[in-house]
């Protein structure tokens, strides 16, 4: 099957038989397993994922307990519960990240032909479906230029039903997925930035997003396109802009290749964002965002990455020249990221990850941690100790 289609799914069969594993009393038809992450980040400035600037923030954690249950041949049941803390932009709480049901329309040995209803993972790049867990990621933190952190519940999953389908054939393996959805917009980042600083409500309006995958014989070249329609309303306490509407239409292509000891992946992005205000002029611009990666297998437990990653906000003023000094610094409509990774399983359930950052922009800092404003150039050290159980 093309990459991971639910990722309990792909969680539950990633995740190595052990003592402690929780599906051991329960019938073959079911599984449930869980992960614990605990992340520790320094930043030489400005803040992430809590008070990280010249300190040591502990405040990144996730909890989530996730399980499947395959009712009948064709119809499967999903569902994940999530704990998680990561700074201002996440600030604990109980989540449902997806509950869905899976139904099977077509079945063979080459061909599937599936709907998916509930609450969803997002099919977006490479990556999104999968990010929830720590060791289903790349790296601690993907690259922020397409898969940002400080809205990761809005990118993560929405509400609605896809269609998805998958071939395989003798030159390799194809698949679609197509949904109409409800965005989630409770992120507070997002909805801070979409007000504007103003109290008010952000809500998710339908939209759509489709993606389609390519695999060759080994999994060796892995091909993805990906686009969407987002829309969310807004009503603001502001007597500037009292309400409106967000569009963000993104467009991704995703290309990855996997040799025996490394691969390289790479993804871009242009990013179409537009808000429609009732009372004033409406606000539009088109962004770009991509990265190059390289990940080398030293021995079977020690893995090493290499990135590079860039955020432009705004192709017609790259520096952020005519961006206004009220709205933040010219640095914060662009980032440039290089990224060096090590990660070491500990044991096949337990894994410690290491990385530093060079960044040079905060385009994707969240503005609610850093409200007495940021540095253009910054340096982050990021631990986690993560386990799967």
């Amino acid at each position: 099957m093309i990459g991971c289609c639910v990722s309990a799914f792909a969680f539950s069969a990633s995740s190595p038989a052990q003592d402690l594993r929780l599906d051991k009393w329960l019938p073959d038809s079911m599984q449930v397993h869980g992960f614990l992450s605990q992340g520790f980040i320094h930043t030489s400035d400005n803040n992430f994922f809590g008070h990280s600037d010249d300190s040591l923030s502990t405040d990144f954690r996730e909890l989530g307990l996730n399980g499947s249950w395959s009712v009948q041949p064709d119809l499967q049941l999903a569902m994940q519960v999530v704990w998680r803390d990561a700074g201002q932009t996440d600030e604990g709480g109980l989540r449902i990240d997806y509950g869905l049901a899976s139904y099977n329309l077509l079945s063979t040995e080459s061909s599937l032909l599936a709907i998916r209803a509930g609450r969803v993972p997002t099919p977006l790049g490479f990556y999104n479906d999968t990010r929830d867990v720590a060791s289903t990621r790349p790296s601690i933190f993907l690259p922020q230029s397409i898969y940002f952190d400080a809205n990761r519940n809005l990118a993560l999953s929405a509400d609605g039903g896809y269609l998805y389908g998958e071939h395989r054939t003798d030159i390799g393996d194809f698949s679609f997925n197509f949904g109409l959805v409800i965005p989630r917009t409770d992120d507070p980042d997002f909805k801070s930035v979409i007000l504007n600083g103003s109290s008010g409500s952000v809500q998710g309006d339908t939209s759509w997003v489709a993606r389609v995958e390519y695999e060759s014989p080994g999994d060796r070249v892995r091909l993805g396109v990906t686009y969407a329609d987002f829309l969310s309303d807004f009503h603001s306490s502001s007597q500037a802009w009292n309400q409106g509407s967000f569009h963000f239409n993104p467009l991704i292509l995703s290309a990855q290749y996997n040799a025996e000891k490394w691969s390289l992946t790479a993804e871009y992005a242009l990013r179409h964002t537009r808000l429609d205000y009732l009372n004033v002029n409406d606000v539009s611009f088109t962004g770009q965002s991509y990265y190059i990666q390289g990940a080398y297998h030293f021995t079977d437990k020690l893995e090493g990455l290499v990135r590079y990653d860039e955020l432009v906000w705004d192709l017609d003023d790259q520096y952020g020249y005519r961006w206004p000094a009220q709205l933040g610094p010219q640095f914060s409509r662009y980032a440039r990221d290089w990224t060096f990774g090590l990660r070491y399983e500990i044991l096949p359930s337990l894994m410690l990850s290491a990385e530093y950052h060079h960044v040079n922009g905060t385009g994707w800092l969240a503005r609610l941690e850093n409200p007495q404003g940021e540095s253009r150039n910054w340096d982050m050290y990021a631990f986690m100790l993560s386990y799967n159980f």
